[in-house]
């Protein structure tokens, strides 16, 4: 795995990892951290894994931004604040339009920008030792890395609003409960159960989950008929596919397929 400045990534059988590696300091996103977080992301757009796990070592998933560093920025905390998001913001939408699915696996707290990392992925698993806090208005900042975006689609606008105002800690059941997170693990299970579930998307077609994730992303914002024209365009491309004769072929013979095309940036071409 490539280490740099708190960050490591890898890609292996199809998976890619990226792991927070900085626990000594909460796995904060100072901006050193910032610009590595920006190349894993870029490294793994650009060489388009089947599945993506993101993960953190140590007690605290992600602790948001370097208080630290903001504290030393002083005057110029604005400055510093700009740099960092003009290169880690483009690198977060820039996943959040991949081709491949995203599984989070936060083992412990998400507060600041570590809300917005952790929710940007289609499937997030939490620990009984995760929690989560927003914080930005405690210290008289705004959401940042996508906290609000991503809250406001997994609990609604209005209650995500009032998350963010209170900046109160929200428990793992509540994040459950809420739809937060997708699944509530002991401990010492939660990396298991995202391997499982990281190996599963890959022996799923990539093609598909490509054309779903894409479908799904950019929702309210078509009318009906927009969307039902996306849907046969990535379905029509999908059946030109090898893996979609595969499927159609593996389902007659009552056996298990084997995909091994790759996905298709269904996404972006066919939902203009």
């Amino acid at each position: 795995m490539n280490f740099e400045d708190g960050i490591g990534w890898e890609i292996a059988d199809g998976i890619g990892r990226i792991v927070l590696s900085r626990p000594e300091r909460a796995n904060t996103l100072a901006f050193p951290a910032a610009c590595a977080l920006a190349k894993a992301i870029d490294t793994m757009v650009a060489t388009s894994p089947r599945v993506l796990l993101l993960s953190a070592q140590g007690p605290i998933f992600c602790g948001g931004g370097d208080i630290d560093e903001f504290l030393e920025a002083g005057p110029a905390l604005s400055a510093l604040v700009d740099r960092i998001l003009s290169i880690v913001h483009p690198a977060i939408e820039r996943l959040a339009k991949a081709s491949f699915p995203v599984v989070s696996a936060v083992g412990g707290p998400i507060a600041g920008a570590g809300v917005g990392l952790a929710l940007c992925a289609d499937f997030v698993l939490g620990s009984h030792a995760m929690k989560l806090r927003t914080g930005y208005a405690a210290i008289g900042l705004s959401p940042d890395l996508g906290s609000s975006y991503f809250l406001a689609r997994r609990i609604g606008p209005v209650r995500a609003k009032q998350w963010l105002m209170l900046s109160e800690v929200i428990d793992a059941q509540t994040c459950l409960s809420s739809g937060v997170i997708d699944a509530l693990y002991p401990d010492d299970d939660l990396g298991a159960a995202a391997e499982t579930l990281a190996h599963r998307l890959v022996a799923t077609a990539p093609g598909s989950l490509a054309a779903i994730r894409a479908l799904c992303h950019d929702l309210p914002g078509r009318s009906l008929g927009e969307h039902l024209a996306c849907e046969h365009a990535l379905l029509r491309r999908c059946a030109e596919s090898v893996d979609g004769r595969e499927g159609i072929r593996a389902f007659s013979e009552h056996r298990t397929p084997d995909f091994i095309g790759t996905a298709h940036d269904a996404s972006r071409s066919d939902l203009r």
